[in-house]
């Protein structure tokens, strides 16, 4: 793969060998971040364990402290006062058999988080094949199948993130914008790297974080040393 003059100069900066700490790696990342917008901080952790086994899956949400930089998007799946109190939090899509309609017959998903009241998940249940594979099926388990859907949008709104294995053991998050500077990723990363691993399951055996690296949108990645994430 042929990269481009501005990867190659910020690559020059990494060290492919080293191991770096959580804030010098976001540090880095920082300064790696030349594309002409706000890059967004990604992290990606490889775990010691084996997603195809159901009591081996690692998932859940955590909401940073400091955002995401990301205006969100809110769709919410509900009726009556459910969806008055949505509306109310700031959701920008608020309905049910028409929405649900909307998407099957109009393809719409121009939205980033979907949520849904639980006595909506009959309908909701449906659009399991078109919002699934998006990551935008509501669960119980992202805490965005819930009786209070306005503390769902609240949360979604201030920068509540997912975290899931995907099919190679990994985990994909962002974490800010290149703009935040070190103390605020930092405090974003520590943020999400302890809901992993508090996340640990029992049937985890050896190292649990295998490895983890940090990387802006367009720059390269950053390895971070494992031992300074938890003493396993």
């Amino acid at each position: 793969m042929k990269h481009g003059k501005k990867y190659v100069d910020s690559a020059k900066l990494v060290d492919k060998a080293n191991l770096y700490d959580p804030s010098e790696a976001l540090d880095l990342a920082i300064k790696t971040a030349t594309a002409k917008f706000d890059e967004t901080v990604e992290v990606h952790v490889r775990l010691g364990v084996d997603s195809r086994h159901a009591d081996q899956q690692v998932r859940g949400a955590v909401v940073l402290p400091n955002g995401t930089g990301k205006q969100i998007r809110v769709a919410v799946f509900a009726k009556g006062p459910d969806a008055d109190a949505a509306t109310a939090a700031g959701a920008e899509i608020v309905g049910a058999e028409d929405l649900v309609a909307k998407i099957q017959g109009e393809g719409f998903l121009d939205f980033d988080v979907a949520i849904a009241a639980p006595n909506m998940m009959g309908l909701v249940g449906r659009l399991g094949k078109v919002l699934g594979p998006r990551g935008l099926m509501p669960s119980p388990k992202a805490g965005t199948v819930t009786p209070d859907v306005a503390k769902a949008v609240t949360e979604a709104k201030a920068g509540k993130i997912e975290y899931r294995l995907d099919k190679t053991n990994i985990i994909h998050c962002p974490i800010g914008k290149a703009s935040f500077g070190e103390e605020k990723l930092s405090e974003n990363f520590n943020t999400l790297l302890d809901a992993i691993i508090k996340a640990k399951p029992a049937a985890s055996k050896g190292q649990y974080i295998r490895s983890c690296v940090v990387a802006t949108t367009m720059g390269p990645g950053i390895k971070v040393n494992p031992l300074k994430l938890v003493a396993e």
